[in-house]
């Protein structure tokens, strides 16, 4: 490749003897350029279509002269080798070298062979620094743009590099760790015992082999924090293979120690409560059964189901029912001790460990704190929810002997809990298991049931008690099954409820109810109304009113021909959300019941805000009227009649069945009744044959039974 000089002199015999010497040069072809001034040598270096290698100068030039001649093409062009011409006097040329020049040539000597071979040196010199620091350049960068921190030593253990993660890290700047012993800049201990430990780069200097840190290795930074690394450790070896350092290349792993923490926590633990959760819960059951063979003590296992919560999520938001959630949990802890366990199973499922418990009273003794404990109002976002809770209760040894059987069976007692009306605790009792295989199967075929169509309604009359007419019916739901037969309504209700099928099954039931009527009507047979039976799950959800209102444009019944029947207790368990739902329904022209009024503790207050129509005076009541001394002779159902006329709200009584009752009912002005004194449910067809018949007060009361 050909070599470009460039030589600056206004001697044109220097700049002859000087070419003439390159021309004979053996070891290459050099192509020599002539400049007589600075400002010549300048328009020469600009021109960067024909760059030159090196630089011959002559200090002394029309308009530059002595070592600022020199000065000033350095400071132009820095990267390109520039030697001085001068005479026998040297003292310019090496005032010259100190300030960056590559050496001098004297003038006479300019024709020796040494002259080229010198220049080609001082060019691949310089073309060897070069490549040097480009690569010292790239390593810089690559170094620095890694994550890990990187520290180099010298065979002394001296630091003589550190990128910038070793800066970020360690908190030592790099002009200021240089020199410094690598234990002085890296100090490290053991996180167990605070030992302090040797750095690796010590060992692997005294012996030559790469190394690792130990796990638990702490890393004291300058300013006295800790960070937790990790680390690979390996010497350094020059060009003929000897140590010549070592190299210690680590991360600050603190965060990741802290995911890794957090991450087995999450594993045993749940998200929202943050209790242990069934893993976790299941080995603490197995080491309490341990200890418990052991000891020959006893332990329970509580299993807590919170009674209609879905309610709360369907009509409030999952938001609002975390948050009931979350108090739940701190008043299950403040109930039990520090050695038991509090374990959310997921949803509103809570499994509670007793350990060393010593007899059932004891057990018994913690259900009941938490009943009494739930049963407080819960106070959120302007809420004042109320919860109870049903639970079942398994002792180890006598229910079970490990932690999937006591959970199962105190699962299994837990629903016996919730049959007995929940807001209780029940033990498990080996024939428990009868019924929940009993359940479990209802459930299957209740799925099942609503494929196969198995279901189907009947009515109820409602008559007036005055004028003996019919004024309306109840629809009331049937299931034939197969192989079963009639499967009574307090077999499947329950069920179908905790289950979710009351869902659409209640809206099956709403629809053919309004079909019905609807086809009655227009047969020209009078019906006023139809009542239908909410459930607690079904009034609690979002899209309850939506429901009902797309039915009735399905349908084509009018909305004040729908009477919907919601039980006291349910309207009452959450007061301000039900006056809403009431009204969005009120809104629509639909009549609105209190069924089994007097059984859900209704405040006053609260029943003049809701827009109701009707009160359906529980069939408890009327049972006793005339039945013995408890009911006062009626004094209730007297009460609850004046209170309705008071409140312009009619009264109907559900089960009357005693000719008595109907004679005391009408004595009192109640308005409507219902029961097998009139009437079983029919039906369709057989009621609409008793439409056509007719009930009137002058006429003995058939009472029609089904085929």
């Amino acid at each position: 490749m050909v070599k470009r000089i460039l030589v600056v002199t206004p001697v044109i015999a220097d700049a002859l003897a000087l070419q003439e010497a390159l021309l004979k040069a053996r070891d290459g072809y050099y192509e020599t350029v002539f400049a007589d001034s600075m400002f010549a040598a300048v328009e020469h270096l600009q021109d960067k279509s024909k760059p030159i290698d090196i630089i011959l100068l002559d200090c002394t030039l029309p308009d530059s002269k002595g070592i600022a001649s020199f000065q000033h093409l350095f400071a132009i062009v820095p990267k390109i080798p520039i030697l001085t011409i001068c005479d026998t006097d040297h003292t310019l040329a090496i005032a010259a070298v100190e300030l960056g020049a590559q050496g001098f040539l004297t003038r006479g000597h300019f024709s020796s062979y040494l002259v080229p071979q010198s220049l080609r040196n001082i060019i691949q010199r310089k073309a060897v620094e070069d490549a040097a620091y480009l690569e010292k350049a790239r390593a810089e960068i690559t170094l620095n743009s890694i994550g890990d921190a990187v520290v180099g030593t010298d065979m002394d253990g001296n630091i003589d590099y550190l990128n910038v993660a070793a800066e970020h890290i360690t908190l030592w700047k790099r002009e200021e760790a240089q020199g410094q012993p690598i234990s002085a800049v890296m100090p490290l201990i053991q996180s167990e015992n605070r030992q302090v430990k040797a750095n690796p780069v010590m060992q692997v200097l005294q012996q030559d082999t790469a190394t690792t840190l130990t796990p638990g290795t702490i890393l004291l930074r300058r300013d006295g924090s800790e960070v937790a690394i990790e680390d690979s450790t390996a010497p350094i070896h020059d060009a003929y293979g000897k140590l010549s350092g070592a190299v210690m290349v680590f991360r600050d792993i603190t965060a990741t120690q802290a995911m890794a923490v957090k991450m087995a926590h999450l594993a045993q633990h749940d998200f929202l409560t943050n209790l242990p959760n069934r893993a976790l819960l299941n080995d603490r059951i197995a080491q309490a059964i341990g200890l418990a063979k052991r000891r020959e003590t006893h332990l329970a296992v509580l299993f807590l189901d919170l009674d209609n919560f879905k309610h709360i999520n369907d009509s409030l938001g999952h938001a609002l029912g975390d948050l009931l959630l979350k108090s739940v949990t701190e008043r299950l802890c403040a109930c039990v001790r520090s050695s038991d366990t509090v374990s959310r199973q997921g949803g509103d499922e809570f499994v509670i460990l007793v350990t060393d418990d010593k007899s059932a009273e004891n057990a018994a003794f913690t259900a009941e704190k938490l009943l009494k404990s739930l049963a407080t109002p819960h106070s959120i976002n302007g809420h004042e929810l109320y919860v109870t809770t049903s639970i079942g209760i398994s002792s180890y040894p006598a229910d079970g002997a490990d932690a999937d059987t006591l959970i199962k069976n105190a699962d299994t007692a837990m629903y016996q809990a919730k049959e007995k009306g929940r807001n209780n605790f029940q033990f498990f009792k080996p024939e428990m298991n009868v019924r929940a295989v009993e359940r479990q199967v209802i459930e299957a075929n209740l799925r099942l049931a609503m494929i196969r169509n198995e279901f189907s309604l009947h009515y109820q009359p409602k008559i007036n008690l005055k004028s003996g007419a019919i004024t309306g019916a109840e629809a009331l739901l049937r299931w034939s099954h197969p192989q079963w037969g009639m499967v009574p309504p307090i077999r499947f209700i329950g069920i179908a409820e905790d289950c979710g099928v009351i869902i659409p099954l209640g809206r099956w039931v709403l629809r053919e109810a309004c079909i019905q009527t609807k086809k009655w009507q227009d047969a020209g047979l009078t019906i006023a109304e139809i009542a239908v039976n909410i459930s607690a799950v079904e009034f609690r959800r979002q899209d309850f009113v939506g429901t009902v209102r797309a039915i009735l444009q399905e349908t084509g019944l009018s909305p004040n021909c729908l009477q919907l029947e919601i039980t006291e207790s349910v309207l009452m368990r959450d007061a301000e959300t039900s006056i809403a739902i009431l009204q969005q329904l009120k809104d629509m022209g639909i009549q609105l019941a209190v069924d089994d009024f007097g059984t859900g503790y209704s405040s006053l207050s609260y029943l003049n805000q809701f827009p109701i129509d009707v009160l359906k005076i529980d069939q408890s009541f009327v049972s006793e009227i005339g039945a013995s001394k408890t009911d006062g002779d009626g004094i209730i159902v007297s009460a609850v009649i004046a209170m309705g006329n008071s409140l312009k709200q009619k009264v109907i009584a559900e089960g009357i069945e005693k000719q008595g009752q109907l004679s005391f009912l009408k004595a009192q002005h109640c308005e409507e009744g219902q029961g097998y004194i009139f009437s079983r449910p029919l039906a369709a067809e057989q009621f609409a044959k008793m439409l056509r018949l007719g009930i009137t007060a002058h006429a003995p009361i058939p009472v029609l039974m089904p085929n």
